[in-house]
């Protein structure tokens, strides 16, 4: 009997030790796997934070680029919308147009013109020679031959081919083109391109009599005043 105790007391240790070690295994093992279980979740999160941060970053700066286009839109079409305005402003500003009406004895040329530009008669023409007139918006300027203004119109006694042909120089190098233009059922000729260095512009010449006339603007600014002035000139044959 005292043998078979003893033997169940060896026993009960061995099975309490195995238990006592399964368990310590156990508690190892749920310990490592909530560590790792930790650390996992850990990762997890700070990525979701880099993604947060990246999307959070993302947003501002396309929220940026997007305000700035509006911006740059609003901008542009309040321009524009200024320009448009400003342009329909000076367009009323011209009208009523006035009229140009040239001496008797040289055809008495007459066109409408802005009522906004100034005329200036650089020539008087009662004892004959050649007449000269200068028309330009607000004030025209000392006269000169590279002094840009919105038109020129001269009256010369000289035969039409002969005023025609001065500039077939400048037609056949291409810095002018020549072309047909009529009005009131008179044939004469246009010039569109440059004149000289400081000069680029269009004219037109139509022969009055005797003599030749000759309506120039100097610049390619003022070529839309140019075209519709030029569609109202009359003058006397």
């Amino acid at each position: 009997m005292v043998r078979i105790a003893g033997t169940r007391s060896i026993l009960y240790s061995q099975i309490k030790r195995k238990y006592n070690d399964a368990m310590t295994s156990l508690q190892r093992g749920a310990i490592a796997g909530s560590l790792i279980v930790i650390v996992v979740l850990g990762i997890v999160a700070a990525a979701g934070v880099g993604v947060s941060i990246w999307a959070l970053v993302n947003y501002n700066e396309q929220k940026t680029n997007v305000d700035g286009k509006i911006d740059m839109a609003v901008a542009t079409a309040k321009k524009e919308q200024a320009d448009s305005l400003e342009a329909k402003f000076a367009a009323r500003e011209k009208d009523p147009n006035r009229q140009f009406v040239g001496p008797e004895d040289y055809g008495r040329v007459t066109f409408s013109y802005p009522k906004t530009w100034s005329v200036y008669i650089g020539r008087n023409v009662q004892s004959g020679g050649t007449f000269e007139a200068y028309l330009n918006p607000a004030a025209v300027q000392p006269i000169t031959t590279s002094t840009q203004y919105a038109l020129r119109v001269t009256i010369e006694e000289k035969d039409y081919d002969q005023v025609v042909a001065s500039y077939n120089p400048s037609v056949k190098k291409g810095s002018l083109k020549d072309s047909s233009v009529s009005v009131g059922g008179n044939n004469g000729t246009r010039l569109d391109g440059t004149f000289s260095t400081d000069i680029r512009g269009a004219a037109v010449i139509y022969k009055i009599r005797d003599k030749t006339l000759t309506i120039r603007t100097d610049a390619d600014t003022f070529k839309p005043d140019f075209d519709a002035l030029i569609a109202t000139i009359a003058f006397n044959q």
